[in-house]
């Protein structure tokens, strides 16, 4: 009896629980077939996006809040405002608004880069597709381990670890909790499987140490999942002169059926 209890109480895995395969195919059913589940929501997005030199001083800053609308082919995102400060000539200066100014300069272009690059609008939750292993085409190429059982917010959730079947294939690794009832994601944390070869960062100068993401879904419906929060801080060292450490943050908040008439509104 003890020892049931401490089994149950550490998380350990019951001979009739599914592989961390077939957990991980219905989450990729779920995930293909909630696209246009995901379509039928408006929400609004904050992001911010900073760059530190190399001895931790911030050079720039840039808070941007978007509306996301629904759109035949994926999610049409619209500035609703942004401001942000960034160094110039010793001292810093605020901007809000648009035109943002010195967006051609090094940080501006890393910013806005980082910014459109990660938020893919081609996806309807708003995250880049090629992120996080979720869908059936984003899987193909990763085993899964089912390490354990456990209670997230109340729910069961089953803990996954993921890796490249090919361990000298540039892949993500790292864990995934997933909802047991229904076979969503809770959070999601990827890392590079592997460093960039010493050849390749010598010969082309660029190195990115530290690259990985981690996301948060909450459940906003029956059955409908979304990405809330989604953050990432790496290095980037490129073309010999670039030296930087990039933070990327999103929420996302507010979500509400889209109705016939906002879908007008906003198209």
């Amino acid at each position: 009896m003890k020892y049931a209890l401490f089994a149950i109480a550490a998380g350990v895995l019951l001979a009739a629980d599914p592989s961390a395969a077939d957990i991980m195919k219905k989450v990729a059913e779920n995930q293909d077939r909630e696209q246009k589940e995901r379509a039928r929501f408006i929400y609004e997005e904050n992001i911010r996006v900073t760059t530190r030199r190399s001895n931790g001083k911030l050079a720039r800053e840039e808070i941007t809040d978007l509306l996301v609308t629904p759109t035949p082919t994926g999610t049409e995102k619209k500035r609703q405002s942004i401001h942000g400060r960034y160094w110039h000539k010793g001292r810093y200066l605020d901007f809000s608004g648009d035109p943002v100014p010195d967006s051609g300069g090094l940080d501006g272009s890393l910013t806005s880069g980082f910014r459109d690059d990660l938020t893919n609008a081609d996806s309807k939750d708003g995250i880049g597709k090629n992120l996080f292993p979720l869908t059936n085409e984003e899987q193909n190429d990763l085993k899964f381990e089912l390490v354990a059982k456990q209670i997230v917010a109340g729910r069961s959730a089953y803990r996954i670890r993921l890796g490249p079947i090919d361990t000298k294939q540039f892949a993500w690794t790292g864990e995934a909790l997933i909802d047991e009832k229904e076979s969503q994601p809770i959070s999601v944390y990827t890392r590079m499987s592997r460093r960039i070869p010493l050849f390749v960062r010598t010969l082309l100068g660029t190195d990115v140490p530290g690259l990985g993401f981690s996301v948060k879904y909450s459940r906003v419906d029956d059955g409908v999942w979304f990405p809330v929060s989604f953050g990432t801080e790496f290095r980037l060292h490129a073309v010999f002169f670039i030296n930087r450490t990039i933070t990327v943050s999103m929420a996302n908040k507010n979500f509400r059926r889209a109705t016939a008439d906002s879908s007008i509104l906003y198209q």
